[in-house]
C-alpha cells in the first residue's frame, strides 16, 4: 500500500473495507512510510509510548505535583485517596489518573503528546483504566493507539487540534476523541461504532474555548483533561450500545473547525479572555508574572 493520509473518514472506512484490513492497518503502513521503520518497530515505539503514559500516571500518583505558580497541587493524589466515590472505584480512578498525567506536564514532567501536551493526561488516564479493568493484552492496546493517531491525524488536517487555532476543543476535544475511538476498538466495537464514538465526543466537546489563567496550560487545562477522559467513556458507551451520532463524522469535524474559525481570538490560548480574564484570573497572573521577574533578577545576581 502507498503512503495514506486519510482526508475523511469516509476514506477511511472505504479503504479497509475494500481491501479487507483491519481498521489499524492503514495507520500502519502511513507510519513505516513516514518514520522508514518496519511493522514491528513502529509497534514497539507505540508500546514505549505507551509505557511512558503509564509512567506518567505513576509518575502523578506517587510524587509531589505542584507547579511553580501554585494552581496544580497534587490533585489527581487528592482525587485518588478521596473516601467519597461519586459512582464507582472505576470512575474516581479515571478521573485521578487523567489529572495525575496531566499534572506530570505542568510540573514539566515527561509525558506523551496525544496529541499535545495540554492534553496529554486524557488518553493515559483512558488507556491505563481500560486495560485494567478489562484485562485488555498490549498488543491490542498499541493496536488502538494506532487506530487513535489515525483519528488526530484527520482531525488536524481538516479542523486543527491546537488550542491557539480551534480553541481546547481542537486540543482535549482531539485527545477525548482519539480516547473514545481506542476503547471502541478495544472493546470489539465495528468500524462503525468507533467513528460514532468519534462524532458523540466531537459533539460533546464542540465550542470549548482555550482560555488559560496567566498563559499557563495548568488552569482549566488539567481539570478539562479529566472531564475530557470521561466524556470518552461516555461516547464509547453509546456508541457500543449501537447508537449513532446522527451527523456523520466527517461532518462533525468540519463544524469544529467551523467554530475554531469563527472563534475570536481572545478564546485561542492567548489569556485573554474566559478564565483567563477574570478577576481572580487576572490577579494570579499579576503573581505568577511578579513571581517570574524575582527569579530571573536573583539568577542575575547570582551570575554577577
Amino acid at each position: 500500500m502507498s503512503n495514506i493520509l486519510f482526508e475523511s473518514f469516509q476514506e477511511w472506512v472505504q479503504c479497509c473495507e475494500q481491501q479487507q484490513i483491519p481498521i489499524f492497518q492503514p495507520v500502519v503502513t502511513y507510519e513505516m512510510s513516514e518514520r522508514n521503520r518496519t511493522e514491528d518497530e513502529i509497534f514497539h515505539q507505540l508500546l514505549h509510548a505507551y509505557e511512558i503514559m503509564k509512567e506518567a500516571v505513576q509518575t502523578g500518583l506517587t510524587q509531589d505535583m505542584s507547579s511553580r505558580s501554585g494552581m496544580i497541587n497534587n490533585g489527581g493524589k487528592k482525587v485518588y485517596n478521596s473516601n467519597i466515590t461519586v459512582l464507582s472505584p472505576e470512575f474516581q480512578k479515571l478521573i485521578s489518573r487523567a489529572l495525575a498525567a496531566k499534572e506530570v506536564n505542568s510540573c514539566m514532567g515527561r509525558v506523551v503528546a496525544a496529541p499535545t501536551a495540554g492534553a496529554s493526561g486524557i488518553m493515559p488516564g483512558v488507556l491505563v483504566t481500560l486495560q485494567e479493568l478489562h484485562g485488555i493484552d498490549d498488543r491490542t492496546m498499541t493496536e488502538s493507539m494506532l487506530v487513535a493517531a489515525g483519528v488526530a491525524l484527520i482531525m488536524e488536517k481538516k479542523s486543527g487540534i491546537a488550542g491557539a487555532v480551534g480553541g481546547c476543543q481542537a486540543e482535549t476535544g482531539t485527545a477525548a476523541a482519539m480516547s473514545s475511538a481506542a476503547i471502541v476498538y478495544c472493546l470489539g466495537g465495528s468500524i462503525e461504532q468507533i467513528f460514532n464514538a468519534v462524532a458523540i465526543t466531537i459533539q460533546c466537546m464542540l465550542g470549548l474555548v482555550c482560555d488559560p489563567v496567566a498563559g499557563l496550560v495548568e488552569v482549566p487545562c488539567v481539570v478539562r483533561n479529566a472531564s475530557a477522559a470521561a466524556i470518552a467513556n461516555s461516547s464509547a458507551q453509546i456508541a457500543l450500545a449501537g447508537v449513532g451520532g446522527v451527523i456523520p463524522v466527517d461532518e462533525c469535524v468540519d463544524a469544529m473547525a467551523e467554530v475554531g474559525a469563527s472563534m475570536e481570538d481572545r478564546y485561542k490560548e492567548t489569556a485573554m479572555g474566559g478564565l483567563a480574564a477574570t478577576l481572580t484570573g487576572q490577579a494570579i497572573a499579576k503573581k505568577v508574572l511578579i513571581s517570574d521577574i524575582d527569579i530571573i533578577e536573583d539568577s542575575d545576581e547570582d551570575y554577577e
